[in-house]
């Protein structure tokens, strides 16, 4: 007994003062596997080459005096992204003009989660014995308690410290996420990017389902958020109309270097056609011209989808009886024109499609 408590006092020391996920993955492999393709990972300098891109134009970097570090790598000794570690300790959000800051715990060995039915719940570890000891039951994780009482994790507050917003010195809003998205229990930023999926959270305790933990994104698993865009159908009297309805409580993309993009194609008697490209995009500048982020006082151009936006294409084709309409909803996630300047490779700003929908005349 003194052996196991000495490994599980070193063991939980290691877990936060390193903060590596790989401590994690003992207890927690499904969500460790998803947890190393996710954003939050990848979030440094070290591993994100479009957040990399950017920093090494700011002019800052020259100065030695590194941002945006609180979000994309808050234990900055460790040079790692946001870790396991991160997300769990925050313990509420202070809301800020220029950004939200997290405020994180400082008692050790205690993590905040969501459980449905475990609201009003602290897990706690425990161990009991009976029969002299020979059969031994333990409730929680030996390596941390798990707090299920703090409602910022239902309600996805907790990702709005990071997600909120971002002001640059000039007092614009570089990026804006509407905090609506965050005060539902039933649908939120959670919710939507981190759907349950099959597979037990971890090996201690079984359980049908988990949260994704590879967090749905532009970058990661965009699949998963493919439901909540609709495209619809209808023929008119100069041709058909399509219409985008973007589901979700904030515009289509926040980050203002993404691009949107519709296609559609008209096949007929065994011939197809590329019909009009519809572009959205949010461009941020200066002097009526796009600029870097630090530098940027105004929106140039925004024609992105707004949050729970129905938004009418028309196109001014005829149609024949038999007719097929392909029509694929993508988005780059560097526009190509800003990808050129930063340096990045092509492939970043790529067509990826989200959804693809047929329809037949």
């Amino acid at each position: 007994m003194r052996i196991f408590l000495t490994l599980f006092t070193l063991y939980s020391i290691a877990l936060f003062a390193t903060e590596k996920a790989t401590t994690c993955k003992a207890c927690h492999p499904i969500i460790y596997n998803e947890f190393q393709d996710s954003m939050h990972k990848k979030s440094s300098i070290n591993e994100d080459k479009i957040h990399k891109a950017v920093w090494d134009k700011h002019p800052a970097k020259a100065k030695g005096k590194y941002k945006c570090a609180k979000c994309h790598t808050p234990n900055n000794k460790s040079h790692e992204g946001m870790t396991c570690v991160s997300c769990h300790t925050i313990t509420s959000i202070q809301e800020h003009s220029k950004s939200n800051k997290n405020i994180y715990e400082t008692k050790p060995k205690t993590f905040y989660s969501a459980e449905k039915g475990a609201e009003n719940k602290k897990l706690i570890y425990k161990e009991t014995s009976s029969w002299f000891g020979l059969v031994t039951k333990t409730i929680g994780s030996p390596y941390h308690d798990i707090d299920y009482t703090n409602e910022i994790y239902y309600t996805g507050k907790v990702c709005m410290g990071c997600h909120s917003h971002k002001q640059n010195s000039h007092k614009f809003n570089v990026c804006k996420t509407d905090a609506k998205g965050a005060k539902n229990k039933e649908e939120n930023c959670i919710t939507c990017h981190m759907p349950k999926i099959k597979g037990s959270s971890t090996s201690i305790r079984d359980s049908a389902t988990h949260a994704f933990h590879g967090f749905a994104g532009a970058r990661n698993a965009p699949e998963m958020l493919s439901k909540y865009i609709d495209l619809s159908y209808k023929k008119s009297a100069k041709g058909f109309d399509i219409t985008i309805h973007n589901n979700t409580p904030h515009p289509l993309m926040t980050h203002p270097l993404r691009v949107v993009e519709l296609k559609t194609r008209l096949k007929r008697d065994g011939k197809s056609k590329e019909l009009k490209k519809y572009t959205f995009i949010k461009v941020i500048g200066t002097e009526g011209k796009p600029s870097m982020p630090w530098l940027a006082t105004e929106i140039v151009k925004d024609t992105m989808l707004k949050a729970d936006e129905k938004r009418l294409l028309s196109f001014d084709t005829p149609l024949k009886k038999g007719d097929e309409i392909e029509v694929i909803l993508g988005y780059r996630v560097v526009n190509p024109k800003a990808g050129k300047k930063l340096g990045l490779d092509k492939s970043f700003s790529e067509f990826k499609p989200l959804k693809s929908v047929y329809f037949k005349n």
